[in-house]
C-alpha cells in the first residue's frame, strides 16, 4: 500500500557528512530518511527554496524537456529498499498513455518538486527503513540554500570518493 509523503527538509548524517532527505507522511507520523548525494541535495534544496538559477541545472533541464514534449509527471513512488539502497519510479502521462521509469529516489524527488507531482512511498519501505528521531537535540534540518552553499564550498576532493576531479 502506498502512503503519500512530502519533503520535510534535508539534514546531514553526523557520522558520514552525507546529506539525508527527510520525507514525512501527511499526518506527520512517519519519517523516511533517504541518504543522497551532495549534488542531488543541492538540487532539492534549491527547489525547496524556489531559487532560480541563471541557466537550467540538470533537473530543471529535464523538466523543461518534459514540458516541451507535453509529458506530465503524475507521481513519484519510492517502491523498494534492498541492501540499504532505495528504489523509485517516476509515473508519467505521455499522450494519454502511462509510462513508468526507474529512477534514483533523489532524482525522482528533485523532479517531483519541479513538476508538482505527488510523492508516495510503499509502506513496507517505511517499515524497513532506518528510523530518525527528529526530537533529539543536535539534529538540524537544512533547507536554507545559503547553508547548502557553505557545505558545498567547504568540500574537499576526498568528499567525492570515486568521483574525484
Amino acid at each position: 500500500m502506498l502512503k503519500e509523503m512530502k519533503i520535510a527538509g534535508i539534514t546531514v548524517d553526523p557520522f558520514t557528512n552525507t546529506p539525508i532527505v527527510l520525507l514525512k507522511d501527511l499526518e506527520e507520523k512517519d519519517v523516511l530518511p533517504i541518504w543522497i548525494g551532495l549534488l542531488e541535495a543541492s538540487s532539492i534544496a534549491t527547489a525547496l527554496e524556489n531559487i532560480q538559477t541563471p541557466r537550467p541545472m540538470t533537473h530543471d533541464l529535464l523538466k523543461n524537456i518534459l514540458d516541451q514534449l507535453g509529458i506530465k509527471v503524475i507521481k513519484i513512488e519510492v517502491n523498494d529498499l534492498k541492501d540499504n539502497t532505495y528504489y523509485a519510479l517516476i509515473h508519467m502521462d505521455v499522450n494519454d498513455k502511462r509510462l513508468t521509469i526507474d529512477a534514483r529516489p533523489s532524482d525522482a524527488l528533485a523532479i517531483a518538486l519541479r513538476t508538482g507531482a505527488s510523492i508516495f512511498v510503499e509502506e513496507s519501505v517505511i517499515q524497513r527503513s532506518a528510523k530518525v528521531d527528529l526530537s533529539q537535540k543536535g539534529d538540524k534540518v537544512v533547507t536554507d540554500t545559503t547553508e547548502w552553499e557553505d557545505i558545498l564550498e567547504n568540500l574537499s576532493q576526498d568528499d567525492f570518493g570515486k568521483y574525484k576531479m
